[in-house]
């Protein structure tokens, strides 16, 4: 490892006992008393020794470097380099010498950082080389704490470092480089390195010594220009730099963590660090967003907390909740930690719910008419597939009503159907009786004015409803928020759907499989925004999850989701991707919606109560 070969060469070399090997000297008699200045092109066997007081020629001996008798000193024609150079009597304290390094194919520098101790470097000194950005914030913090030194074989988007102090994964770390300035970077792995070996461990006692040193691999995660785009070094960093700990200002600018009350959706704080995390609700509406996360992950509770800003902002949203969950966001929640600084409260005035079933408190019936649906749609809602043989019967059946009335029920609908004698319509008829006993379907329907409400939040509480007519719920929707959206009939909205792998599933179809693809597609052209709720990645459609520009990413275990989520995200590493199956309950990782790098958070305590809580079967308190 070429680390700590440097450092074996620096500190062998005054072991020698030899006598010092003199500088050439160029004594001449009317020469002044001044000694011969070494410029820092020396040989690299000779340590860079502290600085020492010159003195004349005449009286005590002069303090000599230490010898190094590994080559005969050059002859005179050779040493073009070493020229006499006139200094004041009392010269000013030096710094320490540094060597240069020695690269065919960089240009020297003066300070390398592979060999300038990191106490060397002034407090607020400006960049080396080339610099360009503005000077950071970061450096206004003052200097960070050094965790550790690189080595080995360096890359532009990652390298080793050895660790000299205590360091987690995942935690942000910062590297000066010659041109960029200081550039934001983030521990990926750590793995201890031991001289222990197998057969020696049986004979460990608290007494034996062992050799140990830590090794990290650091992801570079990159810098901001003069633009303020986030960029990558295209040049490596330099073997031997010191690795600090990252300032907050550097990690709010580089990630681009500007919290606003007008346009941000506060969600948590950095993991590590008390920086609030928000999202660009612009980004929400305009590019989707999806949270995964497997079963008790937290997918409902982050997603409460999303909905809590979106309402205090008067974002309006329908929610499709199919376990009856959100309802619960009229009641005050409980206190969290209170270095989150959440205030509880209820949104019972933002909220209006609709249900199908008459049994679900608090909310208004959900009824759909059939006279705005086509023979051909209304043979989508049921669960025949022989469209062929019943389309004519069941064309002929609404043209019939619609010439007596402009609005019918479906149990019109079934009366012409039998009244018209046609054996082959029994099995239509079933499917329609089907869909009249559920009582989705009336002569008055639910309006859309009084479905979307501007700066509202519309639930859909479909608890206990059968999952078919749960897809033509969401189907129903869906198309209709798209179509009314295109002509401007209702305000700009983002609609909620949890368990989205029923809806739009990857294998096999639903009936609201197509509605759904084409808002993820096409909706953010009218201000149709889609947040997909999941506990299987890897079971939603591909082209519905590969529309979601901002990921919410909570605890994952099944190989095939972490394979689904790491398909479509960008940015994510390797160290990203094992974190995500080991975060606890309460963390996420995010990307998006204004936030360029993934990124940990501690999500924050909910403002109002959750439903989703599960149900204890035993309590402590019982006897």
């Amino acid at each position: 490892m070429g680390f700590f070969s440097l450092r074996k060469d620096k500190t062998e070399v005054p072991e020698k006992k030899e006598p010092p090997e003199p500088i050439p000297e160029r004594r001449e008699p009317a020469a002044p008393p001044a000694q011969p200045q070494v410029q820092v092109q020396q040989t690299p066997q000779k340590p860079a020794a502290p600085p020492v007081q010159q003195r004349p020629a005449t009286g005590p001996a002069p303090v000599q470097r230490p010898q190094v008798q590994v080559q005969q000193p050059r002859p005179p024609e050779q040493q073009i380099r070493t020229q006499p150079v006139q200094r004041p009597a009392a010269p000013a304290p030096a710094e320490p010498v540094r060597e240069p390094v020695r690269s065919a194919a960089a240009a020297p520098r003066t300070e390398p950082a592979n060999v300038v101790p990191a106490e060397t470097v002034s407090k607020g000194a400006e960049p080396r080389g080339k610099v360009t950005e503005p000077p950071r914030p970061a450096e206004a913090d003052g200097p960070t704490e050094e965790v550790g030194k690189i080595y080995g074989n360096v890359g532009t988007s990652s390298f080793n470092c050895r660790v000299i102090a205590h360091v987690e994964r995942a935690e942000y770390v910062m590297v000066e480089h010659a041109d960029y300035g200081n550039v934001l970077c983030q521990i990926g792995s750590l793995i201890r390195k031991t001289d222990l070996s197998l057969e020696k461990s049986a004979t460990v006692t608290k007494d034996t010594k062992i050799d140990e040193m830590i090794s990290a691999t650091v992801d570079v995660i990159g810098y901001r220009d003069e633009k303020g785009l986030l960029q990558s070094p295209r040049t490596t960093f330099h073997a031997g730099a010191s690795v600090r700990r990252a300032s907050g200002a550097l990690i709010q600018k580089v990630l681009g963590l500007r919290a606003s009350a007008k346009v941000g959706a506060y969600i948590g704080l950095l993991h590590g660090h008390d920086i609030p995390v928000a999202l660009d609700i612009n980004s929400l509406l305009q590019k989707h967003v999806c949270i995964l996360a497997k079963s008790g992950g937290g997918k409902s509770y982050i997603s409460g907390d999303i909905v809590e800003e979106l309402m205090k902002h008067n974002v309006t949203c329908m929610i499709i909740d199919p376990h009856g969950e959100y309802g619960a966001m009229r009641d005050k929640g409980n206190s969290g930690d209170a270095r989150f600084g959440v205030v509880t409260r209820g949104y019972g005035d933002h909220i209006i719910e609709f249900s199908i079933s008459k049994e679900v408190k608090d909310a208004k019936p959900l009824r759909f008419t059939l006279r705005s649906l086509e023979a051909r749609e209304i043979l989508e809602l049921t669960r025949t597939n022989d469209v062929k043989t019943f389309l004519p019967s069941l064309r002929k059946a609404i043209d019939l009503l619609r010439e007596k009335q402009d609005v019918y029920s479906v149990r019109e609908l079934i009366d012409v159907l039998m009244n018209d004698g046609d054996g082959k319509n029994s099995v239509l008829i079933a499917e329609l009786e089907y869909l009249e006993e559920v009582g989705l379907f009336a002569t008055r329907g639910n309006p859309i004015s009084e479905l979307i409400v501007l700066g509202k939040t519309t639930i859909i509480n479909l608890k206990g409803v059968p999952p078919d007519i749960q897809e033509l719920v969401v189907r129903r929707l869906s198309t209709l928020l798209f179509e009314m959206r295109k002509i401007d009939k209702i305000p700009p909205l983002l609609l909620i759907l949890e368990e989205a792998h029923n809806y739009c599933p990857q294998q096999g179809s639903a009936l609201s499989s197509k509605a759904l693809s084409t808002i993820a597609s096409e909706g953010r052209k009218f201000g149709l925004g889609l947040m997909v709720i999941s506990q299987r990645p890897a079971k939603i459609d591909k082209n519905v999850l590969s529309q979601c520009g901002t990921q919410i990413i909570l605890k994952l275990t099944n190989p095939n989701d972490l394979k689904a989520v790491a398909a479509s995200v960008e940015g994510l590493t390797n160290g990203m991707t094992d974190e995500v199956q080991t975060m606890p309950i309460g963390m996420a990782m995010i990307v998006g919606a204004g936030i360029e790098a993934p990124l940990l958070v501690d999500v924050r305590p909910r403002e109002s109560r959750h439903g989703g809580s599960g149900v204890k079967v035993l309590r402590e308190d019982d006897d």
